[in-house]
C-alpha cells in the first residue's frame, strides 16, 4: 500500500531473506489473506469492530513461522491475537495453520513492526506485547539495527493499557544486557526487582527457536515490564 502519510524507517532491524515460498505458503497468501491478513493503514484499527467483540488483545512482534502464535490462539480462545512478521514464508505458514485450525481470534501483518505500531495500533489498546528472540545483531557495527531501542520501547509503552505487559526474551547475553539497560531507563516498570531478569520461560510458550537453543546449551533471558500509569505517554 502506498500512502504519503506513512513513514518509513531509515534503519531496519531485519534483512528480508530471499527464501523461496512453498506452494502451500503461496496458496495461503492467495486464499487466506483476506480472512486473516491486515494491511498497513494511515489510521488505527478498531479492534472491537475487527474481532466483533471485546477481549484481551495480545500482539506478537516477529512471530517467525507462527508456531507459538498459533498455539496461543488455540489455547486461549477468549483472547484476541495480532501477529507481525516481515518474512513472507513465515506469514504463509501461519495463515495456513490459522485456516486449518479455524481460528477466529487471530489477525496478521506482513509489515515492519514500527510502521504497524505507529499507524495501525491504537494507543492503550494492548494487554500484552511479546518480542521473543529478536535478531541480536551481535556485531558492534550492527548494534544500531537492534529493535530494542529507547524510541521503540516508548512506542510500545504508548500502545499498552495501564497494567499491560511487555515480555521479551533472548538467548544472547549481550543483547539481554542491552535490553535490560534500555527497559530500566524507560517509562515501563520491571515486574521483578529493578535490574533483574524474569524467571526463564516466565508465563509463555516455549518456541521452536528456543528449543533448538536449549539443546545447544544456550541460556535464556526473559524480561517482563509493565505500564503502570497513564502518565507514561513518552
Amino acid at each position: 500500500m502506498t500512502n504519503s502519510k506513512l513513514s518509513f524507517r531509515p534503519i531496519r532491524s531485519y534483512v528480508l531473506r530471499q527464501g523461496r515460498m512453498s506452494d502451500a505458503q503461496l496458496g495461503a497468501h492467495r486464499h487466506y489473506w483476506s480472512e486473516f491478513g491486515l494491511d498497513l493503514t494511515a489510521t488505527p484499527f478498531d479492534f472491537d469492530h475487527l474481532f466483533n467483540r471485546q477481549a484481551q488483545r495480545i500482539l506478537e512482534i516477529g512471530f517467525g513461522m507462527g508456531d507459538s502464535l498459533i498455539a496461543l490462539a488455540k489455547n486461549f480462545p477468549e483472547a484476541d491475537f495480532i501477529g507481525i512478521e516481515v518474512h513472507p514464508p513465515g506469514v504463509g505458514r501461519c495463515l495456513l495453520q490459522a485456516k486449518l485450525n479455524n481460528l477466529s481470534n487471530l489477525k496478521l501483518f506482513n509489515k515492519d513492526a514500527v510502521q504497524v505500531l505507529e499507524h495501525c495500533i491504537p494507543d492503550q489498546s494492548l494487554d500484552k506485547v511479546l518480542l521473543l528472540f529478536p535478531d541480536p545483531w551481535p556485531k558492534k557495527k550492527h548494534h544500531k539495527r537492534r529493535l530494542v531501542q529507547p524510541d521503540f520501547v516508548a512506542l510500545v509503552a504508548k500502545k499498552l493499557k495501564i497494567g499491560g505487559q511487555f515480555h521479551l526474551a533472548t538467548d544472547w547475553q549481550p543483547y539481554a544486557d542491552h535490553m535490560l539497560s534500555v527497559l530500566e531507563a524507560s517509562v515501563l516498570q520491571n515486574q521483578f526487582p529493578k535490574q533483574q531478569f524474569a524467571p526463564s520461560q516466565f508465563e509463555r510458550i516455549t518456541t521452536k527457536f528456543e528449543t533448538r537453543g536449549l539443546k545447544l546449551g544456550h541460556q535464556i533471558w526473559d524480561l517482563v515490564y509493565i505500564r503502570v500509569s497513564a502518565a507514561n505517554n513518552a
